[in-house]
């Protein structure tokens, strides 16, 4: 059941499917007023909200564009135009194959807007949204990658847009206090992505300390902690299993592509 009296606002980036819609349910079964934001997965974003209003949640899907100013602002304003944003979880993500060596401009220049430039730019627009003195506390959550702790050199332009944004994660909580508080969350590897297939997942989500696959539902209820404990900013948690302790020389997919072709198990 829903709380008599709801929580302020939260608004999921990227919500309607994979980590955003675990995000969502997560927040929306602690009795936050969830607006679930997408691009092109309205179809998605419009079933779990339905799916989560007949459970007896507030939650709705909204159409938006991050990846420019106008849009954002826009978005900002008709959620605050509803009532208080208390939290924004910055999951929206673009993850294009390149290297350090063959990336191209202007791709590279799509991902930093979308994993950099956007969370950066929502987290500000929500502190200017605060009134002194209303009594309400207000975070932003950045979604980042255990990467960030584990480099190599695949997927060279979204790792270095993830990199800026954990950097940013202390220098921004700076900033942007006492309006707002803002944390990271590292996950690991948690669905398929890019060229990878079931297979390779399989033996993938398993290769950390836990030897186990990583519940998303984990890393929603971290976000959800994090919104909910007002003494805790600038700082990022791994909920990965461990995996940004295994160090390995390429991405875990291809690691294990060549253990497939081999025979081996990671």
């Amino acid at each position: 059941m829903a709380e008599s009296t709801p929580r302020p606002g939260v608004l999921v980036t990227g919500g309607g499917q994979r980590l955003g819609a675990a995000v969502c349910e997560a927040f929306a079964r602690t009795g936050w007023t969830v607006w679930c934001q997408y691009r092109a997965s309205r179809a998605q974003a419009e079933a779990l909200c339905a799916r989560l209003r007949d459970e007896g949640h507030r939650t709705t899907a909204i159409e938006a564009d991050i990846a420019s100013e106008e849009g954002r602002r826009a978005l900002i304003a008709k959620v605050t135009a509803d009532g208080p944003l208390g939290c924004i979880v910055n999951n929206a993500s673009a993850f294009e194959p390149d290297t350090g060596l063959d990336f191209d401009a202007d791709a590279a220049l799509r991902q930093l807007g979308v994993n950099l430039v956007a969370p950066l730019s929502l987290a500000r627009l929500l502190a200017k949204s605060a009134a002194p003195g209303d009594g309400i506390d207000r975070s932003a959550i950045h979604i980042l990658d255990q990467k960030v702790y584990n480099l190599n050199p695949d997927y060279f332009s979204y790792t270095v847009s993830k990199l800026a944004l954990e950097r940013a994660v202390a220098l921004q909580a700076q900033s942007l206090a006492p309006a707002v508080r803002v944390c990271g969350v590292a996950p690991g590897i948690l669905y398929t992505s890019g060229p990878q297939n079931q297979a390779n997942f399989e033996k993938a989500s398993r290769a950390n300390l836990l030897r186990r696959p990583i519940d998303p539902a984990d890393v929603a209820r971290a976000c959800v902690f994090l919104a909910g404990t007002p003494s805790v900013t600038g700082t990022t948690l791994c909920v990965d299993n461990g995996q940004h302790l295994v160090p390995l020389a390429r991405d875990i997919m291809f690691v294990v592509d060549e253990l497939l072709k081999k025979g081996s198990t990671p």
